[in-house]
Order: C-alpha cells, then sequence, then structure tokens
C-alpha cells in the first residue's frame, strides 16, 4: 500500500496544488520570472535593441547643421625678386610665422525629403527591433516552461523507477522462497532476475535524463532547480475558440507586427532613393582669421555666406536601379508577411491540436493507471492460489509503470501544450502571465537618446 500511494504522487505531481510548501520552493511563475530577468540570450536582445535606437538619433542628424572649426600654423621663409636691367633686386626677403583660425557652418536646407524618410524608416526599425525582442521573450519564457515541466516530468519518472525496482527486488526475493519451497520453478526465479535487471537499467536511463534536464534547466532559467512545486495549465488566459485563437494570432503575434513595420521600413526605403532625384538646397557661412599671411600682408580677415543649389540631371543611372531594386523588396516583404501569417494560423491550429490531444491523453491515462492497478492486484490475488505465473504478475507490474510514465508524460505534455497555445497567439508575456517582475520597457531607452545632440556615454554610465 505504501508503494502504491508513492505511486499516485508521482503520477499526480503536475496536477497538485499544495496549500503551503517550503520556504525554499520554487513556482513555475518564480522561475519564468527568473529566466525574463536573467537570460544572456534575452539580455543580449535588449542590448541589440538599444543598439537599434540609435539609428534614428543618427537619421534626425541630417535636420541639425555642422560646424566646424580650423587652426594652422606654420613656417616660411621666401625672397622675392624683380628683374631690372644689370641684374635682379631683391623686393622683399625674410621668414615669417603664417597662423590662421577659422570656422564654417552649413545646413541642409532641403534635400528631397531624405531626411524626413530616413528619420521614420528608422523608427521603423525600432519598433521592428521590439517586435524581436517580444518574439525572443516568448521563445525563452516558453523554453523556461517546457524545461520546468521536463524536470517534474523526469523527477517523477525517476521516483517510479526507483519504486518500480523496489517492488522488484521483493518479488524477487519471494520469488526465491517459494522456489526453496519448491511452489515455483527455477525459470520463475530468471524471470524475476531479468525483470529486476531490466528496472535497475530504466532507473539508470531515468537517472541520466535527469541529469541533463538539470543541466538545461539551469541554462535556460539560471539556478539549480530546487524543490519545484507542481505547475498548471494557462487555460484561463487562453481564447476561447480555435478560430479567436487564429484571429487573435495573425494580429498580435510578434513576428506578424516584426513582418508588418519590415513593409513600412521597405515603403520608406523606395521614398528615400526617390529623393536622390530632387534638388539639394543648403546654406554655409565660413569666417577666418589670418596673421602673416604672406610677405607683405600682416593680418588678413575672410567671412562668407553662400547658398547652392544642386539639381542632378544624370548621375549613370545608379539611382534609378536603387529605386527598381527597393520596390522589388517592398514587393518581397508583403508576400513574407503574408508567409508569416500563414505560418501563424498553422502554429496556432497545431498547438491547439495538441492541448486538446493533451487534455484527452491525461484522461486516458487516468483510466489506465486505475486499470493496471486493478489488473496488478488480481493478477497478484491469483498467483497466490496458483491461476497466474510469476511471469504474469511480472508483466502486470510493467504494464502499471508503463501507465504510470504515461501518466506523467501527458500531464507534462497537457501545461506545456497550453504555455505553446498562448505563445502561438502572441501573448506569453510577463504581464499577461502576471509575473512578480519588473517587465522590460525598450521605450525608456529610446526617450532618453531620441533626441540627444552629442555626448558619447550610454544613459547607464557606460
Amino acid at each position: 500500500m505504501a508503494i502504491r500511494r508513492r505511486y499516485l504522487v508521482a503520477g499526480a505531481v503536475f496536477v497538485t496544488v499544495y496549500g503551503c510548501a517550503a520556504a525554499s520552493a520554487e513556482t513555475m511563475e518564480s522561475s519564468l520570472a527568473q529566466a525574463y530577468q536573467s537570460n544572456p540570450q534575452l539580455n543580449a536582445q535588449r542590448a541589440s535593441v538599444r543598439s537599434t535606437d540609435e539609428f534614428v538619433p543618427q537619421a534626425l542628424s541630417g535636420y541639425r547643421p555642422r560646424v566646424a572649426v580650423t587652426a594652422s600654423a606654420g613656417y616660411q621663409y621666401g625672397n622675392e625678386y624683380e628683374t631690372v636691367p644689370g641684374g635682379p633686386t631683391t623686393i622683399f626677403s625674410g621668414a615669417q610665422k603664417p597662423r590662421s583660425v577659422g570656422a564654417t557652418v552649413s545646413q541642409t536646407l532641403f534635400n528631397g525629403y531624405q531626411t524626413a524618410n530616413r528619420t521614420r524608416a528608422a523608427e521603423g526599425q525600432v519598433s521592428a527591433a521590439r517586435e524581436g525582442l517580444r518574439v525572443l521573450e516568448q521563445t525563452v519564457l516558453l523554453t523556461a516552461a517546457t524545461v520546468y515541466m521536463d524536470y517534474l516530468r523526469d523527477s517523477a519518472i525517476l521516483e517510479v523507477n526507483r519504486s518500480n525496482v523496489r517492488v522488484l527486488e521483493q518479488t524477487l526475493a519471494q520469488t526465491r522462497e517459494r522456489y526453496k519451497v519448491g511452489d515455483v520453478t527455477r525459470t520463475d526465479v530468471a524471470q524475476s532476475g531479468a525483470q529486476l535487471a531490466a528496472g535497475r537499467t530504466q532507473l539508470q536511463t531515468a537517472e541520466s535524463n535527469l541529469t541533463t534536464t538539470r543541466a538545461n534547466f539551469r541554462r535556460i532559467i539560471g539556478s539549480d532547480p530546487q524543490n519545484l512545486l507542481p505547475a498548471s495549465p494557462v487555460d484561463r488566459l487562453l481564447p476561447k475558440t480555435l478560430s479567436d485563437a487564429t484571429n487573435i494570432g495573425v494580429t498580435e503575434n510578434p513576428n506578424v507586427t516584426a513582418a508588418m513595420f519590415g513593409i513600412d521600413v521597405s515603403f520608406l526605403q523606395v521614398k528615400l532613393n526617390e529623393g536622390a532625384l530632387f534638388p539639394t538646397v543648403t546654406v554655409q557661412a565660413s569666417v577666418q582669421q589670418s596673421y602673416e599671411p604672406a610677405l607683405t600682408i600682416d593680418r588678413q580677415f575672410n567671412a562668407a555666406a553662400i547658398a547652392q543649389v544642386s539639381v542632378p540631371i544624370y548621375q549613370g543611372g545608379g539611382e534609378y536601379a536603387l529605386i527598381r531594386q527597393s520596390k522589388e523588396t517592398l514587393a518581397q516583404q508583403r508576400l513574407a508577411l503574408e508567409q508569416v501569417r500563414d505560418q501563424v494560423r498553422a502554429n496556432v491550429v497545431s498547438t491547439w491540436g495538441q492541448l486538446l490531444a493533451g487534455k484527452s491523453q491525461v484522461k486516458s491515462a487516468q483510466e489506465q493507471v486505475s486499470e493496471s492497478e486493478t489488473a496488478l492486484n488480481g493478477v497478484r490475488d491469483e498467483a497466490r492460489v496458483g491461476q497466474r505465473t510469476t511471469l504474469d504478475v511480472l508483466n502486470a507490474q510493467q504494464a502499471l509503470v508503463n501507465a504510470r510514465v504515461a501518466l506523467v508524460t501527458a500531464q507534462h505534455d497537457r501545461v506545456v501544450a497550453s504555455y505553446a497555445v498562448l505563445s502561438a497567439v502572441g501573448r506569453l508575456s510577463p504581464s499577461v502571465l502576471a509575473l512578480n517582475t519588473a517587465v522590460y520597457d525598450p521605450s525608456v531607452h529610446y526617450h532618453q537618446v531620441r533626441d540627444s545632440w552629442g555626448g558619447v556615454r550610454t544613459p547607464d554610465g557606460k
């Protein structure tokens, strides 16, 4: 009876909710929050988004003036002669130290709307990068939820196999005692020993699988698993029907929204390349103060203000090729969006089917365990009165072990499938899951650097 109770605990580990737990126990939510904060791949992607933010101030620099200051100093020696009858006559001779300082300010007034389009394109790149970050956030959270359930599953399977080995050891000992008194044959003893050896092999495999899962847990979540509590499906957060899930997925999934921003960027790239056909208007002002620029000049000051209009007539045809190329890229992005939507729709349907199958599998596995327990008890009773052989008992015991493992696996798949559906529709996020963690907001860094006119230090002080 004690062994049977242990099996029940192992089999129900994924659906039981404990009223209290040890202070060191971990929950699914706390593990997901830890992965969200510490996963190195996710943090690297956040840094990539911050890098993309800098495209916007780079584009905005086209609106701003350009200022340059020049200074020069040197030494020179010279003679000036005048040729007259009777030979050259020196007019000037000597050394000088020419020095000058000046400043130039230039401002573009019109460049075919290239600066405006470049700025909007950069903003589109930032939006696409944020959606890419959402994609990775969902991937990391789904992977973390999966490895959490993997550890629970492998721990439960290990306990099932340990209990199985203890039962088989007892069975072998009882068979040997019965062999001594002549109730069974040597064949029965051999069958019990063989089944025990197989059970020990399964136990070693389960231990190896758990070791691998523990390593993956640390890699993804950032710490070793400690007293993991059971986890429940997130069905309460899912759409009610497959139709609702599909409609949400093709509009909210970050892969779709990233593709949509990609179209915007490609469209603006067309406009940016078309700007090369427009005239360019610039103004420039400069001042320069020079000292000893020539042997006969002690000081000189110059100031100028120039307006320039440049109208492109023909530049070899390269600009037209760029325009045609960017239009084809735009068409490609639009077709890619449809492809992404089709893929998202297929993923939603697939994960939804896995979720429904998981629910049915859990119910079937529970019935299988119940019937296998009844069958094992019946076979044992019949074996005591000689109506069943030792092999029948061993087969019934193995059938129960297989049923327990199937139930544990089905409960694992049931929980993972619910998280997979949430990811497929684009709603697997810390805010939706209500995780106890600060949500990373990429717009904070964006607004910190967008209107920056200078400086080399990043907002975090690096």
